[in-house]
């Protein structure tokens, strides 16, 4: 598979390279047409046809418990999803998990870490980049942190949505894909422990978007984005646990974004499917549930990759393609048959609590 795509880190205002990017130069300008000589008798160029490109996300992804042996061999980690992020053009997961082998776990219930091998696994699967703006993100304190962004600097995968300091977290990476450049940028709503995981301006952490302010500042990064891509996506943390209809942060959050010129914006956290559908003409899936998971959920293991077909800039597909967490390797396995068929019929049936329209607006 061949990708032609150049990685930029691009401040959330200034389009300037950070010291934590990927490397790389902005795409050089395109000459113009040349007039002929002979251009009366020339038959005028045929314009030139907005390419395809497709986009793949999946949910929370982490290696511990059972899923930490998946780890002994990153190349398949992924299990067969991956082929769908291998055959997308741009591909994204939440990294819910704090890569390090140190640290000290947070005074929290829950804490999660993962080896650098989970890069490994990462790039393996075709992924082009992972969120960490989530709420374990930090569960190994913020010195740990640190070790998460030199991991991924060393495995060249970059990071949304956290950052040596607040410019990096609330920064957009844009790629340059088939000539559409598109800026992707992470933000998380849960507020666990966040004064000390929030980014600043000297603070290591995430990209917050959860109160008023934070959802303000959010959006200015998401203007600024839209002012120098072509699509802009959100990818984002939030919900509430088990709840599959949005809650009402959510909400404000998704008209903010869309009013600040989002193309889509897709979510994580909830541990179930949320539902889909347009506000304006801005694209939202709400919650694409676990992923790669450490236990049988009681709830559900239905989970899907939510995959948008562009042509140039415009969304002119979106796709649910279900899959099933299996309860021995804690991997996501496509589904087919009557059991795709199930959590298809589950998924549409979820648009209702959301407020969401099933086409986008004219």
């Amino acid at each position: 598979m061949v990708r032609a795509r150049r990685l930029v880190a691009v401040g959330a205002a200034l389009a300037v390279l950070l010291a934590a990017g990927c490397g790389g130069q902005p795409s050089a300008p395109v000459a113009g047409p040349t007039e002929s000589a002979t251009a009366s008798a020339t038959p005028s160029p045929t314009p030139t046809e907005p390419p395809t490109i497709t986009l793949a996300f999946g949910g929370d992804v982490h290696f511990t418990g059972k899923t930490a042996a998946l780890l002994q061999d990153p190349a398949t980690a992924f299990g067969p999803v991956a082929e769908i992020f291998r055959a997308a053009d741009l591909a994204v997961v939440n990294l819910e998990t704090a890569i390090t082998t140190g640290g000290r776990p947070e005074p929290k219930t829950y804490t999660f870490r993962a080896p650098p091998s989970a890069f490994e696994a990462v790039k393996a699967a075709g992924l082009d980049a992972v969120s960490v703006a989530n709420n374990h993100a930090l569960d190994y304190g913020p010195p740990a942190f640190q070790d998460t962004l030199a991991a991924a600097k060393a495995a060249g995968v970059p990071l949304l949505g956290g950052g040596a300091n607040a410019a990096e977290a609330y920064a957009p990476r844009i790629f340059t894909v088939k000539g559409v450049t598109i800026a992707l940028l992470g933000f998380s709503q849960i507020m666990i422990d966040w004064p000390s995981w929030h980014a600043t301006d000297t603070q290591a952490g995430i990209a917050m978007a959860g109160t008023p302010a934070q959802i303000e500042r959010a959006a200015q990064a998401v203007r600024a984005a839209k002012a120098q891509a072509d699509v802009v996506v959100v990818f984002m943390h939030w919900g509430q646990e088990t709840n599959a209809c949005p809650i009402q942060t959510q909400k404000n959050a998704a008209q903010a974004f869309a009013d600040a010129g989002a193309t889509m914006i897709v979510g994580t956290h909830a541990h179930v499917l949320q539902g889909d559908g347009w506000l304006g003409r801005t694209y939202v899936a709400y919650g694409m549930s676990n992923f790669v998971w450490y236990s049988n959920s009681s709830i559900s293991n239905d989970t899907q990759v939510v995959r948008v077909t562009l042509t140039g800039s415009t969304i002119t597909r979106t796709e649910l393609l279900p899959a099933v967490i299996d309860s021995r390797t804690g991997q996501p396995i496509p589904a087919t048959g009557s059991q795709a068929d199930r959590i298809a019929k589950k998924f549409a049936n979820l648009r209702g609590c959301t407020g969401l329209a099933a086409a986008p607006a004219v």
